[in-house]
């Protein structure tokens, strides 16, 4: 970083990067706001929005945007539309700030005159009656997702994400309390689920935190033990071109065979099937990635540095404390927000060992060919691993900074 004669940061030096970073998201601008519009346009009206069928297991009717209830698709396509006119033309972070309120307001509106008009569609019809979102509705909206995921970084105002995705969330719960958007099949999914929902939610989370803090344990051990180092990295390596299921499959034969051999260990809840396996399976993929990242935020002083340490007294404890770690500090963050996406990820297939979490209603889905009941289960993971990468994400780059 270039410094004045008083060790602070050049401002000059500063606005050139700003000036070099506008010119290349100006470039971007011309060409991506407009074809992320046109690729909208082209899914809202070329592509079915929603399929109704007399059941949930039916194929159905598509329906297409001439078929919407209410102009609420028609507007949002307009507020796309400008976001990305406006956008291309001055993509600085006030205009992308704007952009983000268009595109937050075309989300709602959409997903609104989606749910209307799947209740209109179903009036009438028996209960067993379904309105899924098909694909036109599914590109939109992700799109709609992405294009308010690049405005919000560009506009660069801490706190602003969290708290436009809480007020997106706010308004969308309001629609669910109201009946809004009860004509969709997720929902009434979610209605008749609900606390298998949330009971299978904490189960997952148990699962991935437990795994989460097995793996820390087991990486911190394996990357105190120098001389090893050579074998760790074939077995952690090893493991990972090893399948899941059949890792999972391994695990069951193995704890059976110890539990037959020693019995009392049931008393301390463990089990062939069930969680235990499950958390052992998944601590052993995120064993590498930790003991990789461990590794580096060891190494991430530089000689000099250590030598300094040394040179004032530090016994390696305190070099540990006082500079290995807090040099390593992003490596460490990063390892972990790799670990705990994968974690979640993984924790979805404790269910094929009879774990629970929400990988039971993802295969409860898969068995009856429900896609919604798939996305029930499967829309919270990603949830989850979205919060923990934006979250790790953030105090990555908060500590890069401070450090910087």
């Amino acid at each position: 970083m270039t410094t004045g004669m008083t060790g602070r940061p050049d401002p000059r030096s500063r606005r050139a990067r700003d000036a070099t970073g506008l010119r290349a998201v100006r470039g971007v601008a011309r060409i991506g706001a407009p074809a992320a519009a046109g690729l909208f346009l082209a899914a809202l009206y070329g592509l079915p929005l929603l399929a109704t069928a007399g059941n949930r297991l039916a194929l159905g009717d598509p329906v297409y945007a001439s078929q919407m209830v209410g102009l609420g698709a028609h507007a949002a396509a307009g507020l796309v539309v400008a976001a990305a006119l406006v956008f291309r033309a001055h993509p600085s972070r006030r205009v992308a700030l704007a952009a983000a309120a268009l595109l937050a307001t075309a989300l709602c509106l959409l997903a609104t005159g989606l749910g209307a008009t799947a209740s209109d569609l179903l009036a009438g019809r028996p209960p067993a009656a379904r309105a899924s979102l098909a694909s036109g509705a599914w590109i939109a909206l992700a799109l709609i997702g992405g294009g308010l995921g690049l405005a919000l970084r560009r506009a660069a105002l801490p706190g602003l994400g969290p708290a436009l995705a809480a007020g997106l969330a706010l308004l969308l719960l309001l629609a669910y309390r109201q009946g809004i958007l009860d004509g969709l099949s997720l929902v009434v999914e979610f209605r008749a689920r609900r606390g298998v929902l949330l009971s299978a939610l904490g189960e997952h989370l148990i699962l991935a935190g437990g795994a989460l803090l097995l793996a820390i344990s087991g990486a911190i051990l394996l990357a105190l033990w120098r001389r090893g180092q050579g074998l760790v990295e074939g077995l952690l390596g090893g493991v990972q071109v090893v399948p899941a299921v059949a890792l999972f499959g391994a695990l069951v034969a193995l704890l059976a065979g110890l539990l037959r051999w020693m019995p009392a260990l049931r008393d301390f809840g463990i089990g062939a099937l069930g969680p235990t396996p499950a958390i052992l399976g998944v601590a052993a993929y995120l064993l590498l990635p930790l003991w990789r990242g461990i590794n580096q935020a060891l190494r991430a002083p530089d000689p000099a540095t250590l030598d300094a340490a040394a040179g004032l007294g530090l016994t390696r404890a305190e070099t540990l404390r006082r500079v290995r770690l807090p040099i390593g500090a992003p490596t460490l963050i990063g390892a972990l927000r790799v670990a705990s996406v994968q974690s979640i990820g993984l924790a979805t297939l404790g269910a094929l060992i009879g774990a629970g979490g929400l990988g039971r209603i993802v295969f409860e889905g898969m068995a009856q060919f429900a896609p919604d009941l798939i996305l029930l289960g499967a829309l919270p993971v990603v949830g989850l691993s979205l919060a923990a990468e934006t979250a790790l994400g953030r105090a990555e780059d908060a500590v890069r900074r401070r450090r910087a």
